[in-house]
């Protein structure tokens, strides 16, 4: 997120300075995943995820198109795997469909058969505009743009604090070495995702009174070992549950067939998978792949989704906020932002230039 708004600023003119802690870009939520392009189906029509992620799937497919970004339009299926599951599906289409998603269409159990033999659904609901991305090509992309219109990307410092500033924002940050530097800038985008609440903080809001505090909820992947038998052309979903969208199964780039997340809040950011959860993810994902086995499953990898709905709550939506109101004139947070984040991000980024367009 950060990369898409400091190439967007940088594109607009704006002298821009991306200060990232990490020894490269894409290192946390970014890339750990399923790199999926999202269509828009399952946010609240009229809601911040609702309206970037269907903008957003449209600029990074005409961005991919444009600069070779490695791509496919793979589609989707969420599959109900018994009648009671219908009425979901039905209610998806209508949430999609109102938030300006084509193509959308409910798939008949014959249909099913045989368009993926592995799969056993009574029903599904068909996404033709889901796919997968590169999001590490993406984010060399971004950077290449960033850099070649001004913008200067400092790697291995972080942020340890702000201090106050006559028409602006002064920033204090220590590189990996130690070695202390202050920046005095007009305007800062608080793009730092599981650590956004803590930067936030750092620069003096109260972020759980303005209910801004992340509760963090890891999702660990498992892959198919190869020579599995099993084969499926697209991503396949079922119908969402908990705290995520459930245990799904998707593609990579090579065609390898890569199944997760699950959802589990956590306090500590572990990015181990546990090889015993092959059993559970063998039977979450076998309710619509009877035929898949818990040793055909070799752990791949977790990410952490910075979550701003604690274990139990209901939706929460992208906080993209500029805080003049609370005393931080061109201060902006970008709080929240998982999925559909990597979609939504060229269109949040848009939406950064704007809320900085009058400084």
């Amino acid at each position: 997120m950060g990369l898409a708004a400091a190439a967007a600023l940088a594109r607009a003119g704006r002298p821009v300075v991306l200060v990232e802690r990490h020894d490269g870009f894409g290192r946390e939520t970014t890339s750990r995943n399923s790199e999926v392009i999202h269509a828009g189906i399952y946010y609240p029509e009229g809601s911040l995820k609702a309206q970037t992620c269907v903008a957003g799937r449209e600029a990074l497919y005409a961005r991919c198109a444009a600069r070779g970004i490695p791509h496919r339009k793979t589609g989707k299926w969420i599959v109900a795997t018994s009648e009671a599951e219908v009425a979901t599906l039905e209610a998806l289409e209508r949430r999609g469909t109102a938030n300006g998603v084509p193509g959308l269409r409910l798939l008949p159990a014959a249909e099913i058969a045989r368009g993926e033999p592995a799969v056993r659904a009574v029903a599904a609901l068909e996404s033709p505009e889901t796919g997968i991305v590169d999001a590490h090509a993406l984010c060399l992309s971004l950077a290449a743009d960033a850099e070649a219109d001004g913008a200067l990307l400092v790697l291995n410092t972080s942020v340890c604090g702000f201090a106050e500033s006559a028409g602006g924002h002064r920033v204090e940050t220590r590189s990996a070495d130690g070695e202390r530097a202050s920046l005095g800038c007009a305007a800062v985008v608080n793009a730092a995702g599981l650590a956004s609440d803590r930067i936030a903080a750092l620069a003096g809001l109260d972020v759980d009174a303005r209910g801004l505090r992340l509760h963090p909820c890891k999702g660990d992947y498992f892959a198919l070992a190869p020579g599995a038998p099993l084969r499926l052309s697209r991503l396949v979903y079922p119908v969402p549950s908990g705290a995520g969208l459930g245990v799904h199964a998707t593609l990579d780039l090579g065609g390898r067939i890569r199944f997760g997340p699950d959802a589990t809040y956590v306090e500590a950011l572990d990015l181990d998978v546990d090889p015993s959860k092959s059993a559970a993810f063998a039977e979450a994902a076998g309710r619509y792949l009877p035929g898949l086995r818990p040793e055909w499953l070799t752990p791949d990898f977790a990410g952490i989704r910075p979550k701003l709905a604690a274990e139990g709550e209901s939706f929460r939506d992208f906080a993209v906020s500029e805080e003049s109101d609370a005393g931080l004139p061109g201060f902006v947070n970008l709080i929240g932002i998982e999925s559909p984040g990597l979609t939504a991000a060229l269109a949040i980024a848009d939406r950064v230039v704007a809320l900085l367009a009058s400084l």
